[in-house]
Order: structure tokens, then C-alpha cells, then sequence
């Protein structure tokens, strides 16, 4: 990991210092390159400026709006115009479909909208044309960005978004004013006829939106150098599906690395499905390029290549969507066939064997999941239930239980002590291998959450926090429990420290047997609570006829003070574990219920109230 990083910052370096010399040594350059930048940042402000003011709506939008195929389609065209980035809105797409909030073929739709709605842009700034100066509109749009970024929340997201607009402006001046400095730059010399110049600029279109993650941004360059007639409208069009299709790359790259299976498939659809519309797009170039012409003609704009880019984009994406609308359910159902769900095992410790120094990780933490506010919660909930099946198991394993023998603990004696004599279940190296790692992770998935939270997010997020230290901290107290436990069911002869040992044992395993059986149980809030309130009450009046029996066995003599105290502490430590199993149980049960209500995963404020 160390090389990778040096690696990485040499590499960076040497790039700085290539752009400090391309810069010294070409000022037209550092103007178009310094125009490239501005305009790059003002879309991330936009999206920023939109993110703060939309809140949580765009999420709920969002699922709401793929019950039908024209639905998702809408969305991604209206979601894309409103956010100018079909990156951005394929991203957030990934991350709702891998948290489960969509599904497959609603999600593929709204990648349908989102090609179409990138075509948004470059329709304005074609509309606009060369001679438009941005700067008039940009400066008051700055000022007013500034005043407004000293106010509140709100004014500070309106303040980000009026900076955003005001940078794009001052970048669309910059990259022409760069263009138009370079005067011995003349692209047109590379023609565009034969099947070499197609890929040729197809390849440049692809390479330049893979480095600047940007189609837009692509598509500025190409405008500003179609109008300076540094370029042909061919060229230009080769280009713009270039850029299509190194959209793709961007989303699929960054899908399939952050994501969960179900959006590892989107990413696979999203770039099957803009290569194929690109390989269309070429194969019928010329007899396209020959509609955009004619079509511009009849409306009197049959010199304004602008406008033709414009249209020729427009057109492409519209015939990938036709081909592609027909089998959006084959083509969901390829996928899930291509790219299977991993089979959820029974059990997921093993019994561990000597010298094993794998450790456990996160199952659903993915960075795509960081995109929204409802993709992070959902897959916090769906880790932090990991966390506690692997709690369970663990406790389960410390406590010389099987997990198969879970339903029927009640061991015949011999297997019980070898199971107590044997090291191999020990309960720190559990700890170590299956529940610190997936801790870890939790714990910096949600520290790297930089998306507003609403109240019942917020409450079910610190919820979930507070679930899962109390999970580590009944695994903890199983190791302490574990050691006297050993200690005294191995003994060779039947005593009363035994006998009560044995019954904490027994106590904690029905009490983890009826948690795990709660966990997967789907009844009604009312059934649920029931069972829950019969589980703390079984724990209470164990808890006071344990305390009894002690001191019976101390004033008839059978306990000394010694085994006593440990016996006491011990009764604490297993009221630790079941509390920690327990808290997770609480906060996935109430969030099952807001979920079932509410179609999220949410939870009011006083959830753990009851487990203190």
C-alpha cells in the first residue's frame, strides 16, 4: 500500500511539474487549461449548491420515480438538465439500486434519461454561439455567490449554486479565448473521412472525458473548437461519441469498484449500453450527419455547425434509446443471470484453525453507498446487521455452542469439556478475526459521510453507532466470561461454581437463540414488541434467582467469597452480552417498521432507551 501511494503522489508530481513547464512556455495554454479548470469546479459547485438545496428530496424523488419505465426515463432526463452532470446522476442511480431502493430495470430506464438529458447542455451553449461573452452574466452571479455564502444554510446552498453558474460562464470565456490563441492549431488536417480519423477522434473524445470526468466538458471543447474552425463538423462528431462513451468508462470504473453486485450490473448496463449506441453512431456517421445537415436547413441554420453538433448528439443518444427501450427487462435479467447475488451462507464463521490471520471486513460499505443520504443509512443498517449476525456467532462460539447446536445447547457433558479444553474457538482470536475489522470499517464509513442528514437519519445514525459498540462490548465481555468458563467446566469432578457457570452459559445461548429468531422474524410491530418485552423480562427474573442462589451458597457454605465475586461478575458480563446482541436487534426491528412505513430505513430518536 505504501509503494501504491508513493507511487501515486511521483506520479502526481511529475505531472505538476510537465503543467508548470506547459505553462511557462505556452500562455494560450494556461488560458485554455486555467478555462478547463473554472469550468470543471463551477459544475461541482452546481452539484454541491443543488445536493444542499434539494436535501433529501432528490433521493425520495428518485425512488419514487421508477415504479414505470417512462417514470425512470423522466427522471434521468429532468434529474441530469437540473444537475448538468449525467455522472453525478448515474453515481447516485448506483448507489439507490446497490442499497436496494430501486430495482435493476427501473434503474436502467433512468440511465436512458440520464443520456438523453446531457444533451441539455450542449444545446445551450450551441444555442449561445461564439460571439456571446459569458463575463457580463457571470460577474453580478459572483458577487451575489459571495454576499450570499456569509448567510445561512439555505443562502450559503443558493450562494454555492450562483458561484457555480458564474464559474461555468468564466470558463466558457477562458477555453475560447485559449482556443483562439492558438493560431498554428488546426485540427482539420486530420480528416475524418476514413474509418483511421473516425477512431482517431473517437479515441479523443473517450481519452479527454475519461481525464477531465466530465462529458460536458468535452463537449465545450469540441463546441469552442467547431466555432473557432479548428475543427470539422466530422471531426466534432466523432468526438461528441467519444465522449459518450468515456462517460461510460468513468460510471463503470467507479460502479464496479464502489458498489454492491446490483450496481456493478448498472455500471456493465450503462457502459453496454453507450459503446453499442457509439458503435451505431459510427456505422451510420455519414448518413446522420447528412439528417443534421438537411434538418438544420430547413430551418435556416444550415451553416451553424453548432447547432448540427448539438442535434447530432441529441439524435445518437435518442436512437440508442429506441433500440435499447424494448429489452430493458431481458436485458435486467442477462445481467442478474451473468453477475449472480452471492448465496448469503448459514453460518459465516467456519471454526477457526490455527495459524488463520484473515480478518473479517465490511460486506455492504461501498463508496458508492457515500452518494445520497438514504443509500449511506441503508447500508450502514445492512453492515451493522452483518456486525450482528457475526456478534451472535461469535458469543455462540466463545460459549462452546456450535451454531448448529443452537436450538438444543443442552450438550452431553463430555462434549462439552473437550469442546472447553480445545483452543481453537478461543474467544480473543474471534474477537481479533471477525468483529474488529468490520468495526473498524463501520466506524470510517460513517466518519467520511459528508451528505446533510435529516433528524430521523441523524437519530437512526447515532442509533446505529451506539448498536454497535455495545455489539463489540458484549464480545468483549464474552471473553471474560469465556476464561472462567473454561476454567470451570473443564474440572474433572461436579461442583456448585460449575453448576452456576453452566447456567449462565444456558442463559445466554436461549437468550441469543430468541434474539436470532427476532432478527429474522417477519411479524407485526405489536407481535414483535411482545416477544421483545418477554425476552427482557426472562433476563430480570434470571438475573434476581442467580443473585439468590448465590447467597444461598454462600450462607450454607457451598460458594466462597473468591467464587462468588467472580460468579457476580460474571452475571454482569452476560448481562452485557445480551444487552449488546440485543441493541442491534432494537435498531434493525424499528427500522424494519419505518422502512415498511415509510419505504426507508429510519428510526425515531429514543430507540435505545430501554437497553441502558
Amino acid at each position: 500500500m505504501r509503494t501504491l501511494l508513493n507511487t501515486r503522489y511521483s506520479l502526481m508530481a511529475l505531472a505538476f511539474l510537465a503543467l508548470s513547464w506547459s505553462f511557462w512556455f505556452s500562455p494560450s495554454w494556461l488560458q485554455l487549461a486555467a478555462g478547463l479548470a473554472l469550468f470543471i469546479f463551477g459544475m461541482q459547485s452546481l452539484e454541491q449548491g443543488l445536493k444542499s438545496l434539494a436535501g433529501g428530496r432528490l433521493e425520495t424523488w428518485l425512488a419514487q420515480s421508477t415504479a414505470t419505465p417512462v417514470k425512470g426515463l423522466m427522471f434521468g432526463c429532468v434529474a441530469t438538465f437540473i444537475m448538468q452532470s449525467s455522472t453525478l446522476v448515474s453515481l447516485l442511480t448506483i448507489a439507490f439500486l446497490s442499497t436496494g431502493l430501486i430495482t435493476l430495470a427501473g434503474s436502467i430506464a433512468v440511465l436512458f434519461g440520464v443520456n438523453l438529458g446531457a444533451t441539455s447542455g450542449i444545446w445551450f451553449l450551441a444555442m449561445a454561439g461564439q460571439n456571446l461573452s459569458m463575463s457580463a452574466l457571470a460577474m453580478p452571479l459572483l458577487v451575489f455567490g459571495v454576499l450570499l455564502s456569509f448567510a445561512g444554510e439555505k443562502s450559503k446552498a443558493i450562494g454555492r449554486f450562483l458561484l457555480g453558474i458564474s464559474m461555468i460562464f468564466l470558463g466558457i470565456d477562458g477555453i475560447k479565448e485559449g482556443f483562439f490563441g492558438f493560431g498554428d492549431l488546426d485540427l482539420r488536417n486530420y480528416s475524418a473521412s476514413g474509418l483511421q480519423g473516425v477512431l482517431l477522434f473517437t479515441a479523443i473524445g473517450t481519452l479527454i472525458t475519461v481525464v477531465v470526468q466530465s462529458s460536458h466538458a468535452t463537449l465545450m471543447l469540441t463546441l469552442v473548437a467547431l466555432a473557432s474552425d479548428q475543427l470539422q463538423l466530422p471531426q466534432a462528431l466523432c468526438i461528441a461519441v467519444g465522449s459518450n462513451v468515456g462517460s461510460s468508462i468513468s460510471t463503470a470504473f467507479m460502479g464496479m469498484i464502489g458498489s454492491t453486485r446490483s450496481g456493478q450490473r448498472l455500471a456493465i448496463a450503462h457502459a453496454l449500453f453507450n459503446c453499442t449506441t457509439a458503435v451505431l453512431s459510427l456505422l451510420l456517421l455519414a448518413p446522420l450527419k447528412w439528417l443534421v445537415v438537411n434538418a438544420t436547413g430547413l430551418v435556416g441554420l444550415g451553416s451553424n455547425t453548432l447547432i448540427q453538433l448539438a442535434l447530432f448528439h441529441t439524435l445518437f443518444n435518442a436512437m440508442g434509446v429506441a433500440v435499447f427501450w424494448p429489452w430493458q427487462q431481458a436485458l435486467a435479467g442477462a445481467l442478474e443471470r451473468w453477475l449472480p447475488d452471492k448465496i448469503e451462507p448459514e453460518e459465516l464463521l467456519a471454526e477457526q484453525s490455527p495459524g488463520r490471520v484473515e480478518v473479517t471486513h465490511a460486506r455492504y460499505l461501498m463508496p458508492a453507498a457515500l452518494q445520497t443520504a438514504d443509500s449511506a443509512v441503508i447500508a450502514v443498517a445492512e453492515e451493522l446487521q452483518h456486525l450482528g449476525r457475526l456478534g451472535q456467532e461469535v458469543v455462540a462460539h466463545a460459549l462452546y455452542c456450535p451454531l448448529g447446536q443452537l436450538d438444543s445447547p443442552g450438550d452431553d457433558d463430555a462434549a462439552l469439556r473437550a469442546r472447553a479444553q480445545s483452543g481453537h474457538m478461543d474467544a480473543e482470536q474471534l474477537y481479533h478475526l471477525h468483529i474488529k475489522g468490520v468495526y473498524a470499517d463501520l466506524l470510517e464509513f460513517m466518519g467520511r459521510m459528508e451528505q446533510p442528514l435529516e433528524p430521523e437519519q441523524l437519530a437512526f445514525w447515532r442509533n446505529c453507532q451506539l448498536a454497535a459498540f455495545q455489539l463489540v462490548d458484549a464480545v468483549k465481555h464474552t471473553r471474560r466470561l469465556q476464561k472462567n468458563l473454561r476454567r470451570y467446566v473443564a474440572e474433572p469432578h461436579e461442583s456448585v461454581a460449575r453448576q452456576n457457570y453452566l447456567a449462565l452459559r444456558q442463559h445466554v445461548l436461549e437468550s441469543l437463540r430468541e434474539i436470532r429468531q427476532l432478527s429474522l422474524a417477519d411479524v407485526e410491530a405489536a407481535q414483535w414488541a411482545v416477544r421483545f418485552q418477554a425476552l427482557n423480562e426472562r433476563e430480570q427474573h434470571f438475573e434476581e434467582r442467580f443473585r439468590q442462589s448465590l447467597y444461598e451458597g454462600i450462607r450454607n457454605g457451598a460458594l466462597d467469597g473468591m467464587v462468588t465475586s467472580s460468579l457476580v461478575n460474571d452475571l454482569g458480563s452476560s448481562h452485557n452480552i445480551v444487552r449488546g446482541l440485543r441493541a442491534v436487534l432494537v435498531v434493525l426491528g424499528e427500522g424494519r417498521e419505518a422502512k415498511r412505513q415509510r419505504g426507508v430505513l429510519l428510526g425515531p430518536e429514543p430507540l435505545l432507551a430501554d437497553l441502558a
